[in-house]
């Protein structure tokens, strides 16, 4: 399922490298994996399914978890759906399920992106790098306030009255992306290529499909939107407190 890897034995990860959580039932595959990210310098611990998993995240911090779609008894994307109720450690799926509809059920589940077996291991290794990176450079520090709603960006984390509402992963790229230029239009265009995931399932119209979703997690009224509003002929605009 994956191609041959090559070792090319480096010194090893630091203590600083980021740590690298591999979910996958295949021994063949986890161990591969595991020797690869390792010897381009990543920290890594192997899991064999979403229970041994937990078992790992209970007492050690992930930068990056690398979880295999088919799994028995809890499959991958019931364990990230589980996940990201508790957590939004940035997620990779590995999948031999390619279809566009499976791939728009994970990115609605809020995994970060998706990686088809068969693979080359440097595209794997591009992809972790590119979640990694996103991850760091989406870190303009504060929040932004929108009635009872509070944004912390540097997190990713929207909360209302002290408790987190969920959000999937586009919808919090798009509330940073909006974070970062509040009170000035933007318009569906740039809101579309904003996101720079392969395969990401933007396009204008469905920018207006995804504000709408938006909407409903940060106005009282979405039907009536206070913050999040249309700017005609622009685009839209937030604005916050």
């Amino acid at each position: 399922m994956v191609t041959r890897i090559k070792s090319h034995r480096g010194a090893g990860p630091d203590d600083n490298a980021p740590h690298i959580l591999v979910v996958d039932d295949d021994s063949r595959i986890r161990d591969l994996l595991a020797r690869y990210l390792h010897d381009h310098d990543f920290r890594v611990t192997t899991a064999v399914d979403a229970e041994d998993a937990r078992a790992y995240m209970r007492s050690l911090a992930f930068d990056l978890i690398v979880l295999d779609v088919m799994m028995p008894k809890e499959s991958g994307l019931e364990f990230a759906k589980a996940l990201r109720t508790e957590s939004q450690v940035p997620i990779l799926m590995l999948t031999a399920r390619a279809e566009p509809e499976h791939r728009i059920e994970g990115l609605e589940t809020g995994v970060d992106d998706y990686l088809a077996k068969p693979f080359d291991p440097r595209e794997l290794l591009l992809r972790v790098g590119n979640i990694l990176k996103r991850g760091t450079q989406a870190a303009p520090s504060g929040e932004i306030r929108m009635g009872d709603f509070v944004f912390h960006i540097s997190r990713g984390e929207l909360q209302r009255d002290g408790e987190t509402v969920r959000l999937t992963e586009r919808e919090r790229e798009l509330l940073r992306y909006f974070a970062q230029r509040t009170g000035t239009p933007v318009s569906r265009l740039e809101l579309a290529k904003s996101s720079d995931k392969d395969g990401d399932i933007g396009g204008e119209r469905a920018v207006d499909v995804q504000i709408n979703r938006l909407r409903r997690k940060i106005e009282n009224d979405p039907a009536n939107p206070v913050y999040l509003q249309t700017v005609r002929g622009k685009g839209y605009i937030l604005y916050s407190e």
